[in-house]
């Protein structure tokens, strides 16, 4: 008997996290609290990876309730596509699959990537991504980003073409500001919208969460760990390199100043103290405070987290579950206000990693 209620007790230990679900907006679907996000495993902007490893974690965030999967032919140029295609093989059905348009190369010599969400542009990216990921159907496409040479109404009547054929459930768009969102919404009902939301960036609240929680639209957030920041992995002296391989080593977060100089020492101190004022006492990392915390908001649907091994799938997961009090999130509040390089501007016709946005002390 003893050794029975012993080994129960070790079993409820070892309990793996319970994900947790929410209602994808009006589409009907039903997507998990976290959602996988590619952008890591595309190889070319948060250094390296082996692909078998990242195939693993996304089997490995399957396992643990997972069912929503963010990619983009931007991504590693088609590679984090790719990528997705081996890994859901055999499991494309278990998943809500995500992937985006409007994003090309630019031609050779010239600056880029260049953004055309033009309908011959979006007809073009659908077929491509569905080669790449080796279906027939994606479950969602967003526009990446915003391009300011098209009106929005021929991207819109383009995604619906896209639905109408089949080669997509649902379409919505990415880093769109709410002007943005209502034009679109004159042409054709957005089903989705993905933007960055962390506890460094809480422009959304005021830019597109409001029109989303009105219009039934659910809400994609990327960047749920600021960008590798709210892991408590990085100290004052990290360095990331040359923006080549890793594009924090410019020091800007979509038009944040974040990870420069001084401000980058600053937030990590933030981070220290959210460990050890909010994470300790809990017994938890600091990273599921940090995806507790943008899962409190109701507008989210899902919280976006990269991951590029098992261990830092599992490392993530218990977040889902975890609920932070009142309390909680007043001193998180507080102590955010140390925070250093959060800007006010959401300007997303600006490329996404210059340093655009005066400084402005965190609020």
């Amino acid at each position: 008997m003893f050794a029975s209620t012993v080994a129960l007790c070790l079993n409820e230990r070892r309990k793996e996290p319970t994900m947790r679900y929410r209602p994808f907006g009006r589409t009907g679907l039903s997507v998990s609290a976290l959602g996988f996000g590619c952008w890591p495993m595309a190889g070319d902007r948060y250094g390296a990876v082996e692909d078998h490893e990242a195939i693993k974690a996304i089997h490995r965030a399957l396992d643990l309730g997972v069912n929503c999967v963010d990619t983009a032919p931007a991504y590693g140029g088609g590679h984090s596509e790719e990528v997705v295609a081996q890994a859901l093989e055999k499991r494309r059905r278990d998943v809500i699959l995500v992937t985006k348009c409007g994003v090309r190369p630019p031609p050779p010599g010239q600056l880029g990537p260049l953004r055309d969400a033009s309908r011959a542009n979006i007809l073009r990216e659908i077929d491509a991504s569905l080669k790449r990921l080796r279906t027939d159907w994606v479950d969602v496409l967003l526009i990446h980003w915003p391009d300011a040479s098209t009106p929005f109404d021929e991207s819109m009547r383009a995604l619906e073409e896209v639905v109408t054929s089949g080669r997509a459930r649902f379409v919505g768009v990415s880093n769109f500001t709410g002007a943005m969102i209502a034009d679109c919404l004159r042409t054709r009902r957005v089903d989705v919208s993905q933007v960055g939301y962390h506890m460094f960036d809480r422009r959304q609240e005021r830019e597109t969460f409001p029109p989303c929680l009105e219009h039934g639209i659910g809400v994609m957030g990327y960047g749920s760990l600021g960008h590798g920041l709210l892991t408590g992995a990085f100290t004052p002296s990290t360095s990331f390199g040359e923006v080549a391989r890793d594009w924090r080593g410019g020091g800007v977060a979509f038009g944040q100043p974040i990870f420069r100089g001084d401000n980058f020492k600053r937030n990590v101190g933030v981070v220290e103290r959210i460990r050890k004022e909010i994470a300790e006492p809990r017994g938890v990392a600091v990273s599921q405070i940090a995806l507790a915390w943008v899962l409190g908001h109701p507008a989210l649907s899902t919280a976006l987290v990269g991951a590029r091994t098992p261990a830092e799938v599992d490392a993530n997961n218990a977040g889902a579950e975890l609920e932070l009090s009142a309390d909680e999130r007043a001193r998180i509040d507080a102590i955010l206000e140390g925070a250093a390089g959060r800007v006010r501007e959401f300007t997303p016709l600006r490329p996404a990693m210059e340093p655009w946005g005066a400084e402005i002390p965190a609020r």
